[in-house]
């Protein structure tokens, strides 16, 4: 039996879930369709899933198409929880597109859809709730050509639109005027097929036509486009069998080397972790050792190695047995403690080196209500961002003061719910701040020699700015040999992590640090020592190259009723935001500019009022600017390697 492994995406409210539930009753894993908002889903099991109506961690469930085992992947909706999507989609083998055929193509959509097509993840889009009020057939399909993909293919044709009688009718691909506009379609990207299709002695068979339509979704080169209702269950068998015959089952070799990628991390009721992983190749068994690989901050590959204990794999709804993972299978998997989500096990290959979200650009300091409650509600959120690594705990080693980043306000509420249900913790937040960055300006110089310093070593250092985009850059202009490779290991990494906190305390980026002086004596010196010395030099060759502070700016797109386009704007206006489209259609007009996202949550929180309820806001990161006026400064909580002597106190625990 093959496998496949789907996910479903959606903007919030489209109905993912819902379809979810649909297709599980329609494969006879339960008996009764849940609700959402009864909160009685198989999918959104955790308490304040069902409390909330929303999807906030990924959730598989498994179920079988005519002898196919399909593994569904149900990801969140709302844009606070992009990140959890953006592992999901690094999993699939295809994707069904939700869309509401009431509310349109919206803002999130475009998002996820310019993603699916970057990553060339084959997609079905099926277009919703053609059973309620409002509900449009032609002008949904003018909006996906336009707003997501031209090269759309609609599946079928609605009848009764808009009313619960609504049916969802196949179309033919080979038949009358259709047969042309299909391959006209289908001839766009194939020479061989538009051979065929023009030749006078070939005869195209529906046979033919669905082969090539294969062929294409299976390529991310066409889209078709299934109407029908999550609700009702209408439609829902073609989407079924769409789902068996154009989405690519998976492929790996189980004989080859292990690789499988780590896409969320549970815990299990007595506490152990658990890690969901997809199989590309090899065998993944029990109370074998399996070597892990995980990309760090610095850009490398940290390797290490861990004893499976235990194996689970997917087999009919949420349930799973015992059982050595193959390729395509999703596994459950006990006994690796150190695992975190992004990790590849058994093989390097693959290993993504960065993400296709952009980390979040709000940050706030948090404390337990009851300051008894601190030393464990640090170590719960840590354990917190094991699950979500982007919310990027971080603590003040001087005042112990700990901060979090945060997408947005409804991401805050779920991580203050999630700590009192878990543990009974209230939490506090001090008001959200953005997160910003340096660059550097000039060219600056640091050197630290042998014997003139508190360290048994020599650090010369160079920095300079760096093309936008590129990260940090570290050069070697020493003769690699004359220090141990522990030592060049011990500086790169100090380089790295120090450049988290810049001039102003903020991460520097895009510059190039070059190590020009090095000197230890045998057997004196440590790594320690480079360690140590490192950031005090670092930051001398900083403070003579100088940084500028920049901003992150959001790219942002909304949809509002067409007679509020003039209070909206005006209000983007007086949040710093440039709109450079504005489109209208119909009783509709979408919006697109740049937005600081230091001023989102405010036109987030305004929208509604100025839009009569019914404005949809996204936004992603897209980049930074500099900052004008005097530059916003974050406290440091590196022992301040700007002032010598306040940094040895903290380093050697003296004066």
């Amino acid at each position: 039996m093959g496998s496949l492994n789907i996910g479903i995406v959606a903007h919030v409210d489209a109905g993912k879930t819902s379809l979810t539930e649909r297709l599980l009753h329609h494969t006879g894993v339960i008996d009764q369709v849940g609700s959402v908002d009864a909160g009685s889903t198989q999918t959104d099991s955790m308490e304040m899933e069902r409390r909330r109506g929303i999807t906030i961690r990924s959730a598989v469930v498994s179920f079988t198409i005519d002898g196919l085992q399909v593994n569904l992947i149900d990801t969140p909706g709302h844009p606070d929880f992009i990140a959890e999507v953006e592992r999901a989609l690094r999993v699939l083998d295809g994707a069904v597109l939700v869309v509401s055929s009431v509310e349109g193509v919206q803002a999130q959509t475009h998002i996820l859809m310019r993603t699916l097509t970057r990553l060339r993840i084959p997609v079905l889009i099926f277009a919703n709730k053609i059973d309620r009020g409002g509900a449009r057939y032609h002008e949904l399909l003018d909006d996906i050509g336009r707003k997501l993909t031209p090269r759309r293919l609609a599946m079928s044709t609605v009848t009764g639109s808009g009313t619960a009688q609504a049916r969802s009718m196949p179309l033919p691909l080979s038949e009358g005027e259709r047969a042309a506009s299909v391959a006209d379609l289908l001839a766009e990207v194939s020479d061989t097929f538009l051979e065929s299709y023009l030749s006078d002695t070939t005869q195209l068979t529906d046979r033919d036509y669905r082969a090539e339509l294969v062929r294409q979704v299976r390529q991310a080169q066409v889209v078709p486009v299934y109407f029908g209702s999550a609700v009702t269950g209408e439609g829902v068998d073609d989407l079924l069998r769409a789902i068996r015959e154009l989405l690519p089952p998976s492929a790996g070799d189980p004989s080859a080397r292990l690789r499988a990628s780590v896409f969320k991390i549970d815990w299990a009721p007595g506490g152990e972790k658990v890690a969901y992983a997809r199989v590309y190749s090899g065998r993944l068994a029990a109370r074998e050792p399996v070597d892990t690989y995980r990309r760090a901050r610095t850009g490398g590959v940290v390797e290490g190695v861990g004893k499976v204990t235990s194996v689970r794999v997917f087999a009919h709804g949420t349930t799973t047995r015992e059982t050595a993972a193959g390729p395509g299978d999703i596994a459950t998997v006990y006994g690796l403690a150190q695992v975190r989500v992004g990790d590849q096990l058994g093989s390097p290959d693959g290993l993504p080196s960065g993400g296709f979200f952009a980390p979040p650009s709000l940050e706030t300091v948090v404390r337990a209500a009851r300051p008894e409650q601190n030393a464990q509600f640090y170590q719960h959120l840590l354990r917190l961002a094991e699950e979500d690594p982007l919310i990027n705990v971080r603590r003040n080693e001087t005042d112990r003061t700990i901060s979090v980043a945060l997408y947005g306000e409804v991401q805050r509420e779920v991580v203050k719910g999630l700590m009192l249900d878990r543990h009974g913790i209230e939490m506090t937040f001090e008001e959200t701040t953005t997160v910003y960055v340096e660059k550097v300006e000039g060219t600056g110089h640091g050197l630290e020699v042998i014997w003139q310093n508190e360290f048994a070593a020599t650090v010369g250092l160079r920095i300079e700015p760096g093309a936008p985009g590129t990260g940090v850059r570290y050069r070697i202009a020493v003769e690699p040999g004359g220090l141990p490779a522990a030592f060049h290991k011990a500086i790169e990494e100090t380089v790295r992590r120090t450049l988290r906190q810049g001039l102003f305390g903020w991460e520097v980026v895009d510059c190039v640090v070059t190590l020009t002086d090095t000197a230890y004596s045998s057997p004196i010196t440590s790594a320690g020592d480079f360690r140590r010395l490192t950031p005090l030099v670092l930051m001398a060759a900083l403070r003579t190259a100088g940084t500028t502070v920049h901003e992150p700016v959001n790219r942002f797109e909304l949809e509002v009723p067409d007679d509020t386009v003039h209070a909206v704007t005006s209000r983007l206006v007086a949040a710093r935001a440039v709109v450079d489209r504005c489109d209208t259609h119909g009783p509709v007009s979408h919006l697109q500019g740049t937005i600081p996202a230091s001023n989102v949550h405010d036109i987030e929180r305004q929208l509604p009022g100025l839009s009569h309820g019914e404005g949809v806001f996204v936004s992603t990161l897209t980049g930074h600017r500099r900052t004008t006026g005097t530059p916003p400064v974050r406290p440091r909580t590196d022992g301040n390697p700007l002032n010598r002597r306040e940094y040895l106190t903290h380093v050697l625990g003296r004066g």
